[in-house]
């Protein structure tokens, strides 16, 4: 019998599943990559963290921001910054992109969440962020600027993770996006062989906006079911991108239970598990096995397609238009979170380059 170093690794060993860890911590990325990850993510949030749990590794080079660049403001220090941790991040995983061509072994990066209505600004940073290394994959929201980007990006030959993403429709209009600025790129004779486009969709954010909608709603269901809101969304999704030859693959992100392991086993998608929930899974006595082709059950599956209608709006295909995309439930929460946390970065910053008066340094 193969002996495998965990649950993760067996995961990718005998499956068509990748992962990657959904942080640019490098003590975090050391450990996926050892258990099998083949990529990483970050974002403002993740990044506020990584800066909580490794300020020792970044103070010292803030300061040396600080002190190089008389002129910067906090915001300028700040991306500075983010741009660094994705690029140390990178090189880490620099050898599986080697390897495997530019189809793996990239880290996600993610645009300016402020830029969310701002189609030109959000590709021009995604084209900024492409030069910084060879292994860098963009984050562009799927809003309706985002889905403008997508395509722009893509034509610009940026290998691109849309995330802020919770729906089928969301998914597909991304996927629609990008083949149009493949084709484009092809159209013109650019090469696109080593393009990686990925798309998210944040299963846990789902799951977290339907139990938000029968909160406020008062709608009564099984409150098990609403765990199977995401999963849903990501095995539907999957179904139409296969049956349409989409050139984006899905990737599922924001874990909540370790089901979002667990059934999505066997896809030809990626999982980014936080390096918490890699601890949980690989502690964790589930088998591993193929369970992707499973449906959903169709009694759950029909309870909230029946009792929840912002469910149908993420599960059907025509479930919502490009323009309701901004106002969906689940990406105005997670973009004022992602706002939210790229202020408090700055907050950091701020600390650092202005700090308290009143406070005896240490």
């Amino acid at each position: 019998m193969t002996e495998f170093k965990s649950k993760l690794h067996e995961t990718v060993s005998t499956t068509p599943t990748d992962y990657w860890n959904d942080s640019c911590s490098i003590e975090e990325l050391t450990y996926a990559i050892e258990n099998g990850a083949v990529g990483a993510t970050t974002n403002p949030t993740i990044v506020v963290n990584v800066l909580k749990k490794e300020m020792y590794l970044w103070e010292d080079r803030i300061k040396d921001l600080i002190r190089e660049n008389s002129t910067w403001s906090e915001s300028q220090v700040t991306w500075k910054l983010i741009e660094e941790m994705a690029i140390k991040g990178a090189e880490l995983l620099n050898p599986t992109f080697d390897k495997e061509k530019g189809k793996k072994g990239r880290l996600s990066i993610q645009t300016n969440p402020t830029f969310y209505r701002d189609a030109q600004a959000i590709a021009e940073h995604a084209v900024h962020f492409h030069t910084l290394s060879p292994n860098m994959q963009i984050k562009v929201p799927v809003t309706k600027a985002g889905i403008y980007a997508v395509e722009e990006a893509t034509y610009q030959g940026v290998s691109l993770n849309a995330t802020v993403c919770f729906t089928v429709p969301q998914a597909i209009a991304v996927a629609e996006a990008v083949e149009r600025g493949l084709n484009r790129r092809t159209a013109e004779g650019k090469p696109i062989s080593e393009m990686s486009p990925v798309c998210t969709i944040m299963v846990g954010r789902t799951d977290d906006w339907m139990k938000a909608v029968c909160k406020r709603d008062k709608i009564e269901i099984d409150p098990t079911y609403l765990d199977w809101a995401g999963i849903a969304c990501v095995k539907h999704a999957y179904v139409v991108f296969q049956d349409r030859k989409y050139r984006t693959r899905l990737l599922a992100a924001a874990y909540r239970h370790l089901g979002h392991w667990s059934e999505l086993i066997g896809g030809d998608i990626i999982l980014t598990i936080p390096y918490e929930w890699q601890l949980k899974i690989n502690a964790s006595d589930i088998e591993v096995k193929e369970r992707f082709s499973t449906p959903v059950d169709a009694k759950i599956l029909s309870e909230m397609l029946t009792k929840i209608p912002d469910f149908r709006m993420a599960y059907e295909v025509n479930g919502m238009s490009v323009d309701q995309f901004d106002t969906y439930g689940a990406t105005v929460r997670t973009l004022r979170g992602f706002m939210s946390s790229y202020h408090e970065v700055q907050g950091v910053i701020r600390e650092i380059m202005l700090p308290d008066p009143d406070v005896k340094p240490a």
